[in-house]
């Protein structure tokens, strides 16, 4: 090692990689290591996590619920805008990186910790999305990322590590595929879904039921909003995570929520991933209704053509850029006046908008009305249309000049 580390911050969650990773660390470096979990919805019991990571070498262990944080703070600001990315996928792993790794350089802070690590590998998007959270935050911590630096490249390796040093892990049969939880989403990837022509076990969901399997009568839902976030759903106001559990569950029992894609790593592959987003894919369909009758046209076409960047800075990792913060200022401006009610009916992996109503709509029964009316002169339309062609017949014109003197 060509720099001296004194003291690591690990983001651990006690699964077999960062489990060994924390006592390869202890080991590799000779230093005490804190080991940070964070809780962001994953639905696990983590207290056990405290005395198996000191168990296993840790010198400190940090347990911290951020699943407030994680909505209020990330997930509604990318929801603001609409955010997606490849068409498909709501960015739910790309969206908890950067909340976890600016707690975990605040706890290296804190501690007086000289250095980080992780458990990513390094061949996925997550080790980018953790290093540039830590050097944006905090330009002189020392990045440790085992993947790239031991020999244990298997997880057979792994489990004859652990063995080997008593390390604790788990028992259960190993799926054949890797998942990744939070509040917002499940992540599949990996093992049978690496051919893209493969099916997805029908009993790997969680989160969902099988559209076939839901319910033979629609559900009918109504979120309000207020200035681009959601605050209550059928009328109970609710905190953000709460929120957002409500719809998840909504949209299981509805069978809503389930993506398949093959997506664009940043480091240059393609992956396949399965996504089961239940409560995000509603609250997409439902903040772009309330836009709808709320937002500008032109504001809202500029908007709209800035989702691909802002998602793609959100899966590259660039959560906290310069260009990401002027972006979500623009984002955030559009959404002063995005407020009101939207009612939705969930139907068998369907989420069907059938109604909006805003005190600041600037939709006009009377304007848009088939019917008479005193408000808009038709006879208007004339000189707009003759205007806006106006190019276009210069166009014609000059093509007909040209084609005369041909002959």
């Amino acid at each position: 090692m060509s720099e001296k580390i004194t003291r690591i911050v690990l983001a651990y969650s006690g699964g077999l990689d960062t489990s060994v990773i924390l006592k390869w660390l202890t080991e590799t470096y000779a230093c005490p290591v804190i080991a940070f979990v964070a809780d962001i919805g994953q639905a696990e019991e983590l207290a056990p996590l405290e005395e198996k990571a000191l168990q296993t070498g840790a010198e400190k262990v940090f347990i911290e619920n951020l699943t407030e944080s994680f909505v209020r703070d990330y997930v509604f600001p990318a929801f603001r805008a609409n955010a997606i990315y490849e068409g498909k996928y709501l960015l739910g792993t790309s969206l908890a990186r950067p909340l976890i790794a600016k707690r975990q350089v605040e706890i290296a802070a804190a501690e007086g910790c000289d250095a980080v690590s992780h458990g990513a590998t390094g061949k996925g998007n997550d080790q980018v999305r953790f290093e540039t959270t830590y050097l944006a935050l905090s330009p002189h911590i020392k990045v440790i990322a085992p993947w790239r630096e031991w020999s244990l490249n298997s997880r057979r390796a792994l489990m004859e590590y652990a063995e080997a040093h008593g390390i604790p892990v788990p028992t259960t049969p190993r799926k054949p595929y890797s998942m990744d939880r939070n509040l917002l989403h499940i992540s599949y990837e990996g093992g049978v879904l690496e051919d893209p022509w493969e099916k997805p076990p029908d009993d790997m969901f969680i989160l969902s039921v099988s559209p076939e399997a839901a319910p033979d009568r629609p559900e009918v839902i109504e979120i309000t909003f207020e200035q681009g976030d959601p605050v209550a759903v059928n009328g109970e106001r609710l905190s953000p995570a709460a929120l957002l559990a409500r719809l998840n569950v909504l949209g299981g029992r509805n069978g809503i929520g389930r993506v398949d894609l093959v997506e664009n790593r940043f480091v240059g592959m393609k992956s396949r991933g399965v996504y089961e987003t239940p409560g995000g894919m509603i609250l997409r369909e439902a903040h772009m209704a309330m836009e709808s009758i709320t937002m500008d046209r032109e504001v809202m076409h500029l908007r709209d053509s800035l989702i691909p960047k802002y998602a793609e800075l959100v899966y590259y990792g660039f959560w906290f850029s310069p260009e990401m913060k002027a972006l979500q200022a623009l984002v955030d401006e559009t959404q002063k006046g995005v407020s009101g009610t939207v009612r939705l009916e969930l139907y068998k992996g369907n989420c069907r908008v059938t109604g909006r109503k805003s005190d600041v709509s600037i939709y006009r029964p009377d304007f848009a009305t088939f019917e008479a009316d005193d408000v808009y002169r038709q006879q208007d339309a004339e000189g707009f249309i003759r205007l806006n062609a106006l190019r276009l017949r210069i166009q014609a014109l000059l093509r007909e000049m040209l084609q005369r003197g041909k002959r």
